[in-house]
C-alpha cells in the first residue's frame, strides 16, 4: 500500500511540475528585476529624487498639488495621491479620463516642499512595465491574473508532493548528498532534490503570495460589497456629487481620526478603492511591522466630515500583506538580495525538473526502441 501511495504521489508531482513549470520560469525570471526594480529605475535615470532642503520645510496643501498636477495633463482628473513609506517629500498623482480607467494613465511626481515637478513617471511603458506585466497578467488582464493563480495552485501541489517524496528518498542518503561520480542525470537528480527541499519554505511562501495576489481584483470587490457596502449604506441611492471638497480637509480630518498613522494613498471618489461620494484616505502605520498595514478612512468628498473607519477584513489585510512579501519588498537591500538567491536556485529546481523529465522520456523510448538487426538478419 506505502509503495503504491507513492507512486501516485510521483504521478501528482510530475504531471502538476510538468504543466505548470514553463509559467513558472518566466514568473521567476520576469520576478527577478521587479526585485530590484527601485535599484533598476535609478540606474535607467528614471526614479524621482527630492532635492535637499532644511529640516522642517514647510508643505504645500495637496489642493495646490493637484492643481499642479492638472496643469499637466488638463483632459486628466485625479484618480490616486500616494507617496513612499520612507520618503514624504513627493506626491505621485495618478490620472486618468474616468475614475475606472486602466488604460493611458498618467503620473506626476510632485514636491510636497516646493511644487515643483519632478518627473512624470511612466506607468505604461519599458522594460520594468513589461516584465510587471508579464509577470502579473501575462498581458492579458484578469483571465491572465486568474491563469497564473492556478499556475500557482499547481506549483503548490508540486511543491508538497516533492516534499512527501523526498522523505523515502533520502532514506538511502545523507542529507545534502550529491553523487558528482554518477550520470549526469543523478547528479541533476540529487541537485534538484537539494534545491527544492532548501529553498522549501521561500518557495511556499512567494508561492501562496502570488496566488493571494492574483485574487486581488476578487478580493477588492468582495471587500466593496461586503464592509464599504454598509459603510456607505447612508448615501445608497444619492447621485455623486458634481463637484469635489478640498482634498487637504480630506487628508487632515483623516489625520485628525488617527493622529498616530501617517496617509499612504488617497483613493479619488469612484474608483476601486473609494466609493461615489468619499475620499478613500488609506492610512499606514510608521513602524516597519505596521507600515504595510492600512486602515481606510471614508471622507465625505464635499463636506470633509470622516463617515467611517474600520480595521479592513481578514481577506484584504492578506492582500495588503502579500503584495510586498511577494516581491521582498522587507527589509531593504538585504532581503531583496536574500530573495534573489533563493528565485534563481528556484530557476534551477524547475529547469534540473525539466531536464530530469526529457532524459527518463528518452530513455524510456530507447528501451522500447527495437534493438537493430545483426548482418544477414
Amino acid at each position: 500500500m506505502k509503495a503504491h501511495r507513492l507512486r501516485q504521489w510521483a504521478w501528482i508531482h510530475k504531471w502538476s511540475s510538468l504543466i505548470c513549470t514553463v509559467f513558472m520560469l518566466l514568473l521567476c525570471l520576469t520576478g527577478l528585476p521587479l526585485i530590484f526594480h527601485h535599484q533598476i529605475e535609478r540606474l535607467l535615470g528614471q526614479n524621482i529624487e527630492a532635492p535637499e532642503l532644511p529640516a522642517g520645510a514647510p508643505r504645500i496643501s495637496l489642493d495646490r498639488v493637484m492643481q499642479i498636477a492638472k496643469s499637466q495633463f488638463p483632459d486628466r482628473n485625479g484618480m490616486f495621491v500616494s507617496q513612499e513609506a520612507d520618503d514624504d517629500r513627493v506626491w505621485y498623482v495618478t490620472m486618468s479620463r474616468t475614475p475606472s480607467s486602466e488604460d493611458e494613465l498618467k503620473q506626476v511626481a510632485v514636491d510636497a516642499r516646493t511644487g515643483q515637478v519632478l518627473g512624470q513617471p511612466r506607468l505604461d511603458e519599458g522594460f520594468l512595465h513589461v516584465m510587471y506585466k508579464l509577470h502579473v497578467d501575462l498581458f492579458a488582464g484578469l483571465p491572465g491574473t486568474l491563469f497564473l493563480g492556478c499556475m500557482g495552485l499547481l506549483l503548490a501541489l508540486a511543491i508538497v508532493s516533492g516534499v512527501i517524496l523526498y522523505a523515502p528518498f533520502m532514506q538511502k542518503l545523507e542529507f545534502g548528498t550529491v553523487r558528482r561520480d554518477n550520470s549526469p542525470r543523478v547528479k541533476w537528480l540529487d541537485l534538484h532534490n537539494l534545491l527544492g527541499i532548501a529553498t522549501l519554505t521561500w518557495a511556499l511562501v512567494v508561492t501562496l503570495t502570488g496566488i493571494v495576489n492574483t485574487l486581488a481584483d476578487p478580493i477588492i470587490a468582495l471587500w466593496q460589497r461586503d464592509q464599504v457596502s454598509e459603510m456607505v449604506a447612508p448615501y445608497k441611492g444619492l447621485p455623486p456629487p458634481a463637484r469635489l471638497g478640498s482634498l487637504q480637509q480630506a487628508v487632515d480630518a483623516a489625520h485628525a481620526l488617527e493622529p498616530e498613522m501617517a496617509v499612504k494613498f488617497v483613493a479619488f471618489p469612484g474608483t476601486s478603492f473609494a466609493t461615489p461620494h468619499h475620499y478613500g484616505v488609506f492610512m499606514r502605520g510608521n513602524t516597519p511591522a505596521t507600515t504595510r498595514l492600512l486602515k481606510p478612512v471614508l471622507v465625505d468628498a464635499q463636506t470633509a466630515r470622516v463617515t467611517d473607519s474600520r480595521s479592513p477584513p481578514w481577506y484584504v489585510t492578506a492582500l495588503l500583506v502579500s503584495q510586498p512579501l511577494h516581491f521582498g519588498d522587507y527589509g531593504g537591500t538585504a532581503m531583496q538580495i536574500l530573495w534573489a538567491l533563493l528565485d534563481l536556485a528556484t530557476i534551477v529546481v524547475l529547469g534540473s525538473g525539466l531536464y530530469l523529465w526529457f532524459k527518463r522520456k528518452r530513455r524510456a523510448a530507447e528501451r522500447r526502441a527495437p534493438a537493430p538487426l545483426g548482418k544477414g538478419g
